[in-house]
């Protein structure tokens, strides 16, 4: 299992910083060449479109990379006064309603993803299929699942910020 997730992890990371630069050197060739490229301004408009797009794949692959170190959104004492006065595992509730719910999530994007490309939509801009925009949630849903199933066994420690394997 650490073998599987340290390959998805260096992926992860790679393609996330691959795309934050990737954005960043397209945004900054937008700008620069609508200040000084005149009318040849017009001739990269489709910029806008493919750093919206990066964006979207960049905000879902970065999510298990942020679950898994501890960083998402929590009210960690609330969760942990609740867990010590009922003596539930809630942890494990957790990560057992997260896998169940990244992975409809996954499910019912991937539908769409399926559908768009089924109805033949393409961009103006860019000339592909949006059905690729659908392609970004239902591999980040995939991955927090992943994550969650991780935490759930022991392989990852995600409640304490670090990200390590577990006991």
């Amino acid at each position: 299992m650490q073998r599987l997730l340290s390959g998805v992890r260096l992926i992860e990371r790679i393609s996330v910083v691959t795309l934050l630069l990737t954005m960043t050197v397209l945004f900054a060739f937008s700008v620069l060449i609508r200040q000084v490229g005149g009318p040849l301004a017009a001739s990269f408009g489709w910029i806008d479109e493919v750093v919206r797009s990066l964006n979207i794949f960049l905000v879902f692959l970065a999510a298990g990379l942020a679950l898994e170190r501890g960083k998402q959104v929590a009210v960690d004492t609330w969760r942990d006064r609740i867990a010590r006065r009922s003596g539930l595992p809630l942890r494990r509730i957790l990560d057992a309603v997260g896998i169940v719910f990244c992975l409809y999530m996954a499910w019912i994007s991937g539908g769409m993803a399926a559908f768009v490309f089924g109805s033949g939509q393409v961009s103006a801009t860019l000339g592909i299929s949006t059905g690729w925009l659908y392609v970004a949630p239902c591999a980040g849903f995939g991955l927090l699942a992943l994550r969650y199933g991780a935490s759930l066994v022991g392989a990852i420690q995600r409640f304490d910020g670090t990200g390590e394997a577990g006991e």
